[in-house]
């Protein structure tokens, strides 16, 4: 078997779609499906809409523009669009085309706030001043001040600051329905982090692409000592906080589950899941060393393949397989880039004749 079939196996039926946008949100296994939409832009050409000049983000805390896109004058329209921004529907739609699908990722706003105490304690004043996260919670507003939402954003709701709204609303049901009944129109797919696989299943179905082009290793993960482990208590008074949040996820993740029942049936994603996970497994033998276990940061022994690090996480990475030939490191080198160094190497790629996003 030659490596071009074992790399690239079982074509989706009908033409694969190739204008997306995924709202990227913060804390939720995003950088592993954006490293699928990199991949997928990188091996077919298309363009993406990246952060213009120096910029790692579209505009991040601020709601989007347009502008914030660099070449957007001279390339009206762009095939994908997947860096963190907040989501302004009116001017992405002067970005992207007109049958764009539009998806998107939440995970338990337990958990997701968990990760971002430890990922943006430096950066959040409401973070800096709390010892721990259970402090925090304990009583938030000894820490979190309204006034200073742009920075605090990571703080409270953060997953429903992403999507456009305003995460110091009062919940009430009629607000909730309203913005949640929003999404529902515009966002055709919202992924789970919890049932990454489940969800990526059905996008795969969506978007009508080869398994090869969902099959993806865990970017931008912590290591186990970086985790905190909550308290019952924690947790419920998580969920109190981060209340617009809960409402978001649990709305999703029963939408998700339906759309799943609905469209495959349990024994038949119970097959799906297992071919993505068997071909993941294929791939990190091919691809990866240490037994393809993620390594952190001081073990990584290509600098270009060393991720981000923020705050107190410890974020992993992996090393390649030495020896590999030409085309299989190619292949195994796009699935373990980490997303700031990838988004440098598509923008020089896309924009060669400016000066090359240098990555800290």
């Amino acid at each position: 078997m030659g490596p071009g079939t074992l790399l690239f196996g079982g074509q989706a039926e009908g033409p694969p779609v190739t204008n997306i946008m995924f709202l990227k949100t913060h804390k939720t296994a995003s950088s592993t499906v954006l490293n699928i939409l990199y991949r997928f832009a990188e091996i077919h050409n298309l363009s993406v809409a990246l952060p213009a000049g120096w910029r790692v983000h579209l505009g991040y805390p601020w709601l989007f523009l347009a502008r914030y896109v660099e070449g957007v004058g001279s390339q009206q329209q762009f095939n994908i669009m997947c860096n963190h921004l907040r989501f302004n529907l009116p001017e992405v739609r002067k970005v992207m085309p007109n049958d764009t699908f539009y998806f998107s990722i939440l995970r338990n706003p337990v958990f997701q706030l968990e990760s971002s105490f430890i990922y943006y304690k430096t950066y959040a004043p409401a973070f800096r001043g709390a010892p721990s996260l259970d402090a925090f919670l304990a009583s938030p507003r000894t820490f979190y001040n309204d006034s200073q939402l742009l920075r605090n954003v990571y703080a409270k709701n953060n997953m429903w600051f992403d999507f456009g709204f305003d995460p110091n609303a009062p919940v009430e049901e009629g607000y909730v329905r309203a913005r949640i009944a929003e999404v529902e129109r515009r966002f055709q797919l919202v992924l789970i982090a919890e049932h990454l696989d489940e969800s990526l299943v059905l996008l795969r179905r969506r978007l009508r692409w080869a398994l090869d082009d969902v099959v993806a290793f865990r970017l931008n993960s912590r290591s186990a000592r970086s985790v905190t482990r909550l308290a019952p208590e924690t947790r419920q008074r998580a969920r109190r906080w981060c209340a617009l949040d809960w409402r978001l996820y649990q709305h999703f993740n029963r939408s998700l589950w339906g759309q799943l029942r609905a469209e495959l049936g349990p024994r038949r994603l119970r097959g799906e899941v297992a071919r993505l996970r068997a071909r993941r497994r294929e791939l990190a033998a091919l691809c990866l060393q240490d037994a393809g276990a993620p390594q952190n940061r001081t073990e990584i022994r290509d600098p270009g393949l060393r991720p981000y690090q923020s705050g107190a996480a410890d974020i992993l990475g992996y090393n390649l397989r030495p020896g590999l030939d030409i085309q299989t490191r190619r292949v195994c080198q796009r699935l373990v880039t980490p997303e700031l160094q990838y988004m440098a190497h598509l923008y020089s790629l896309q924009f060669p004749e400016k000066p090359p996003k240098s990555i800290p």
